[in-house]
């Protein structure tokens, strides 16, 4: 195949769509014929992954790296942001945090040219192995009180010689405001490396808009290269937590209703995606006792702090409602940073998350966590309840569980592919386990489900992974049929007139 530029997707914002759009080009080139690869030098998200090789990166660049049919790496990642409050975040580099830091302390001068080097450095080792890089940027490119500190936006784009395509969101409105503004508080020599504009969420008649793309070219001297519309009946894992304020936040009649207790600090919410569309389940989220007494099933989910977040639950009183509903026969089942709160106690001596603390816990599991310094980082298989069906997830978690006293047996939940335990089973309707992605597996969800569903099994017959290789595909040909594939591929090969 042809040798093709990198390039870039960049925004007028945050969420404009950036990662999806970067996820439909990656399935589009592999179905060319051609080897891409995902790649954000800096992300910021609580929605993290864990390689093959045992590191961490972006759950964006692992849905990418999916979509491209290729297995994730930490190159196509190699900073990550994972907020542990308002003002400071965890820095993950080459898929290893290597501590906490502020957010003035991040982006001062200071520093920066070491992330800088690193990032260049993954992009390079990735641009050896693939053709082309699809680079994203990171929320919107016009920021210009950052620009001598930026690693992921323009400076990145100069380092790999990428085409830049700007992302623009019709939907939020001052579409081309955002457009013609993101573009022209450009410096010159990064204008002209903007080869293109996407709109994307368009809703409506297409037709009514043709005034609008020619307008848009004559202001901002830029060829539009699509209009995207919106699409609902796709589903594609999201990286932002921001698009749980559009999920169900109630329970309702007539399916089994399973409550997500909304963290602040809430982490891998896709943990839920395959559950969100079997159809015995009615899924919310919710950070109100009074929703959570309507739910069947109480999952207590992964936490980013997980000392702050069961500090939360205990004055808001969560907790308490946690605990009462297990008591009434309930089900109530915590992953990662819930599982560690179903326990006795949770301690941090050494301040791992902030200020040393130790918290009583939810005493619904027999046993207790320190958190260490020391991050697990690990793709699994295991066998849930001893059932013979090879099961998969992940796990990233600071901490060790064990049972409240040395020598106590407790029943582990899943027994790993290497023997070792996991987790802890008190009954059908009590557990807890590290493991994320655990509901993913048909034989877990059909055991969480079965004392509502009198034994049904799953109404979604359709391999879980094979739903999402069909998503992809269905997102490729959305964005095929509405993007001048042909100017893409002329810009991409440097046939395109400038």
């Amino acid at each position: 195949m042809r040798k093709l530029h990198p390039f870039m997707l960049a925004g007028t914002g945050s969420d404009v769509g950036k990662s999806v759009l970067a996820a439909a080009l990656c399935r589009i080139l592999r179905q060319d014929g051609y080897r891409p690869a995902p790649f954000k030098a800096q992300n910021m998200s609580l929605n993290s992954y864990a390689t093959p090789e045992g590191f961490e990166i972006g759950r964006a660049q692992a849905v990418q790296a999916e979509a491209a049919g290729i297995p994730c790496h930490t190159d196509m990642n190699p900073v990550l942001l994972k907020p542990n409050s308002d003002h400071t975040s965890q820095v993950v580099l080459n898929g290893r945090p290597v501590g906490n830091s502020s957010a003035y302390d991040y982006f001062r001068r200071g520093g920066r040219e070491e992330l800088r080097a690193a990032v260049c450095a993954a992009f390079d080792r990735l641009a050896v192995r693939y053709n082309p890089i699809v680079m994203e940027g990171a929320g919107s490119i016009a920021e210009i009180n950052l620009r001598d500190r930026d690693i992921v936006n323009m400076p990145m784009a100069r380092h790999a010689g990428a085409d830049v395509f700007l992302v623009a969101d019709i939907d939020r409105g001052g579409v081309f405001a955002s457009a013609y503004g993101s573009i022209m508080l450009q410096m010159p020599e990064d204008r002209r490396r903007i080869k293109g504009i996407i709109v994307n969420k368009f809703r409506g008649d297409r037709r009514l808009f043709d005034d609008g793309v020619r307008m848009m070219e004559e202001v901002c001297s830029v060829p539009v290269l699509g209009v995207i519309p919106y699409f609902h009946d796709i589903q594609i894992e999201e990286e932002d937590s921001v698009e749980l304020e559009q999920k169900n936040d109630r329970a309702a009649a007539g399916r089994v209703n399973v409550a997500v207790v909304k963290l602040l600090h809430l982490s891998n919410f896709t943990d839920f995606d395959r559950l969100d569309r079997d159809d015995r389940v009615h899924l919310y989220y919710t950070d109100r006792a009074d929703e959570l007494q309507k739910a069947d099933v109480i999952v207590l989910p992964g936490s980013k702090s997980t000392l702050d977040d069961l500090r939360e639950l205990k004055r808001n009183g969560l907790a308490e409602a946690v605990v009462q509903a297990a008591r009434s026969g309930k089900t109530v089942m915590g992953i990662c940073g819930g599982y560690q709160m179903m326990g006795t106690e949770v301690a941090d001596p050494d301040g791992v998350e902030g200020t040393p603390a130790r918290l009583s816990g939810l005493g619904l599991l027999p046993v207790h966590t320190v958190i260490g310094r020391e991050k697990v980082t690990r793709q699994v298989e295991f066998r849930f309840r001893g059932s013979g069906a090879l099961c998969r997830g992940y796990e990233i978690h600071m901490g060790r569980t064990v049972a409240d006293e040395a020598g106590q047996a407790f029943v582990p939940l899943n027994r790993l592919a290497d023997g070792t335990a996991d987790g802890c089973y008190v009954h059908d309707r009590c557990m807890g386990t590290y493991i994320h992605g655990i509901l993913d597996n048909p034989s877990v969800l059909d055991f969480l489900l079965a004392p509502y569903t009198e034994g049904a099994a799953c109404g979604t017959t359709e391999d879980y992974a094979d739903y999402k290789e069909r998503q992809y595909d269905l997102l490729a040909a959305h964005v095929r049929r509405h993007l001048d594939m042909e100017r893409f591929y002329r810009i991409l090969s440097s046939e395109e007139v400038e």
